[in-house]
């Protein structure tokens, strides 16, 4: 298992270095990639899953969840038992604490030159454009349901028969691209605990330049609401004949 959990970690930390950079390069003020806007961040994030997933994958998790909300789904229905989960979870919140450091490291300059906190914070975890918990919790869950039903397409034998070899991760990029373009606008598409509590930790732990408040109120959306979809989106698959 220790193998598997290095796989988790490894994939996780190169999903937030891609991701969580690819939000740097659009926010942070000086940037060669200032204010490139929307599709640029989400095309990051496309390369930083099948990144990860390939990582993670080649480090020595096969099924490279990366995401908490996928690891907690496959322990409901009897695919992990309740340790590896535990340590799966561990070592991918730890990843994507890590690859927030990294992030960090790589734009040291511009946090001092970007005034606006919320932006510092954007970078390292999500924000909704309209704070409303109970739709926020829903829009996160809907997301994650997608992502949960998309993968499980995906690789399922009775749709496609088995992936051709090294297609999986960029099926799985190309679906969180999509996710983020489609339904990502009003919370920013966690759609990963990991993906914002390890970097949020990250945020509130690092000396970063008038960086302001972490925003401890919020972060329980994006834990819990692709944690319930997760759960949804798998039930639903496991439902249909």
């Amino acid at each position: 298992m220790l193998t598997q959990c290095l796989g988790e970690f490894f994939g996780t930390m190169m999903l937030i270095i891609l991701g969580n950079g690819a939000v740097a390069s659009s926010l942070l003020t000086k940037s060669k990639g200032h204010q490139a806007g929307w599709v640029a961040i989400t095309t990051g994030w496309f390369i930083a899953v099948v990144m990860g997933v390939f990582v993670a994958q080649s480090v020595g998790s096969p099924n490279a969840d990366i995401n908490p909300a996928i690891s907690v789904a496959k322990f409901c229905w009897h695919s992990y038992s309740l340790s590896q989960t535990a340590f799966f979870i561990l070592a991918q919140i730890t990843g994507a604490f890590v690859g927030a450091v990294l992030v960090w490291l790589a734009y040291l300059p511009h946090w001092k030159e970007t005034e606006e906190t919320h932006l510092k914070l954007m970078v390292f975890s999500t924000q909704p454009a309209i704070r409303s918990y109970p739709y926020n919790l829903l829009s996160e869950a809907i997301a994650t349901a997608v992502l949960v039903l998309g993968v499980a397409a995906i690789f399922g034998k009775a749709i496609t028969g088995s992936p051709v070899s090294g297609l999986g991760p960029y099926l799985v990029g190309a679906l969180v691209w999509g996710i983020g373009l489609s339904l990502g606008g009003p919370t920013g598409y966690a759609i990963n605990p990991a993906r914002d509590l390890g970097p949020r930790i990250a945020h509130a732990i690092l000396p970063i330049s008038g960086k302001g408040s972490s925003d401890w109120l919020y972060a329980w959306v994006p834990v819990l609401g692709p944690i319930l979809g997760g759960l949804f989106g798998a039930w639903v698959w496991h439902s249909i004949p």
